[in-house]
C-alpha cells in the first residue's frame, strides 16, 4: 500500500528557485531528501506529509505525530529504513 508519511522538514538542501526546491524531511531520525515542488510555503520546522519523494501538504505537528505513531504501530514504516542505491 502506498501512503503519505509525515515528517519534520529539517533542511532546504536545495533551490532552483522559489517554487523548486529539494529539503532533507526527518522521519524521527530517519532523513531523506523531498522534493518541495508542491508546498512552496513549507519553510524549515514545519511537518509534511510525503508521498513518493515529494511533499504533498504542509500539516499540523500533532496530527503528523499520532499519524506516524500510527504507521509505526501497524508496521508501515519499512521502507523508510530501506536505502535506494
Amino acid at each position: 500500500m502506498c501512503l503519505a508519511i509525515p515528517g519534520k522538514l529539517v533542511e532546504i538542501s536545495s533551490q532552483l528557485d522559489e517554487i523548486f526546491r529539494i529539503g532533507k524531511v526527518s522521519f524521527e531520525g530517519i532523513k531523506k531528501e523531498v522534493n518541495l515542488t508542491m508546498v512552496p510555503e513549507a519553510k524549515v520546522g514545519d511537518y509534511v506529509l510525503v508521498h513518493v519523494g515529494a511533499a504533498i501538504s504542509v500539516v499540523d505537528e500533532e496530527e503528523a505525530k499520532k499519524t506516524f505513531e500510527l504507521l509505526k504501530q501497524l508496521g508501515e514504516l519499512d521502507e523508510l529504513e530501506q536505502e535506494v542505491p
